[in-house]
């Protein structure tokens, strides 16, 4: 039989301890009293004490919430792409944004996110340059109530199953085939064009997690093409200018290489301009490839500069994690298999450059994204991910990667795939997937 509201049965919300009571069951996290009361019309008092009797579907939350972006750094055009997702979501939902630039130092962005404590933030999109501090922030968020999600750089097999509710979600682009497709492209043309012959690769950050899954999809993707062999590789530290001086080292030791493996967009761009500067001829002679798909990376893909890279998006990075955040500071809870999850990556070349610039670069201030449809509060029932977004499998994500001593599997995260939810997650999501990656922007008329 189904609970009804009588509101004659209302408690009185006119006694403090009466509130303070509700308010610590309610999730309510972010709402003063004094915000309490003055988002108490007639529905959200109904709303609030549905909620205490048990009525599912219904929660109280901020009417304007305080977010911070903790960036891994601000050198990078990925960061900075990024953010103009975020922004544009936050803006949508009424929230404020602040930003901080992590300078690729893990113990910098936990003091940054100890400043967010200080300031009263609730909730923090953490892009993180590697696993440095990640347990201590998710600790720290969790004793604060502030929500956390995280990207990229993070301690592998360290899992938010481990940290708590309210490290909601890991999320990063599905890696290894990514990387894997346009390092097929680059030994392709290099068959077509010299029949085989070196390749070498700039990766990232050395030890990064994501660093490590792109080098295993390159390698992975060469060992299919027994005329292409690796012939050295250099970190370039995900930027163009320590790009740049790795792959003048690389040249003066290999100066016949006919290709270049870069693990970004920005490490693409320091390689080509140290194969122009000695001489080479990037696109006809050296054919190079990088990885994330900036504004940049497509331009540079336009000018015939760089063969491909794997098109992830930054924007639609910074769009959904601040779309989770959203969400679960608005009663919203994920279910175990959303908690770590992929979207896929587009290979993008000549072929298909055209409308990536369209819709995430020349787009006339455009929205990249219809935010709120991306919402499960805000549309329940036809919420659109707006991106191939499916589960992430750790093994794929991590393999090769030694597991600490003792470590096992969570086991929200088995019982999830040994019990189908993992599967019935990848076709919902798949289900509800209608605006097109690649398409025009959904807000345009």
């Amino acid at each position: 039989m189904s609970k009804k509201l009588d509101p004659r049965n209302y408690p009185d919300y006119t006694n403090k301890s009466v509130i303070d009571r509700h308010m610590e069951r309610l999730d309510t996290y972010g709402v003063s009293r004094r915000d309490f009361l003055s988002i108490a019309s007639a529905s959200a008092i109904a709303g609030a004490t549905a909620a205490a009797m048990g009525i599912p579907g219904v929660a109280v939350a901020a009417s304007n919430g305080k977010m911070a972006h903790l960036m891994m750094t601000l050198r990078m055009e990925y960061t900075n792409n990024a953010q103009l997702g975020a922004a544009g979501a936050a803006k949508a939902f009424g929230w404020d944004i602040s930003t901080a630039d992590g300078q690729f130092d893990s113990e910098r962005q936990l003091n940054q996110f100890e400043q967010q404590i200080a300031a009263n933030t609730q909730a923090v999109m953490l892009h993180a340059p590697g696993g440095g501090s990640i347990k201590r922030i998710a600790q720290l968020a969790n004793e604060n109530k502030i929500w956390l999600d995280n990207t990229w750089g993070t301690l592998p097999w360290f899992t938010p199953f481990d940290a708590g509710e309210y490290y909601t979600m890991y999320a990063v682009p599905e890696e290894f085939s990514a990387h894997g497709d346009v390092t097929e492209l680059v030994c392709q043309a290099i068959m077509e064009k010299h029949g085989g012959g070196k390749i070498v690769g700039v990766t990232g950050v050395e030890g990064n997690s994501t660093d490590l899954i792109r080098s295993r999809g390159r390698d992975a993707a060469i060992e299919k093409y027994p005329k292409v062999s690796l012939a050295g590789e250099l970190p370039g530290k995900w930027n163009r200018e320590d790009s740049q001086k790795a792959m003048e080292d690389l040249i003066s030791r290999h100066s016949d290489i006919v290709g270049v493996i870069g693990q970004n967009d920005d490490v693409a761009d320091g390689c080509i301009s140290a194969l122009r500067a000695a001489g080479m001829r990037p696109g006809e002679d050296v054919f190079v490839t990088g990885a994330d798909g900036t504004t940049l990376g497509a331009e540079m893909i336009q000018q015939g500069r760089l063969l491909a890279t794997s098109a992830n998006v930054p924007q639609y990075m910074g769009a959904l994690l601040t779309t989770r955040l959203y969400d679960v500071m608005n009663g919203w809870r994920p279910r175990a298999a959303e908690r770590m999850m992929n979207w896929r990556s587009i290979a993008m070349t000549k072929n298909n450059v055209a409308p990536y610039l369209e819709r995430y670069v020349n787009n006339n201030g455009l929205e990249f994204y219809d935010y709120k449809k991306m919402s499960k509060v805000l549309h329940p029932n036809d919420w659109d991910p707006q991106a191939e977004l499916f589960p992430m499998d750790i093994d794929l994500e991590w393999g090769g990667i030694p597991q600490p001593k003792g470590w096992s599997y969570p086991a929200e995260y088995v019982k999830a795939r040994e019990n189908g939810e993992a599967d019935a997650v990848r076709k919902e999501y798949a289900d509800h997937y209608k605006i097109d990656f690649f398409g025009p922007s959904p807000m345009k008329g």
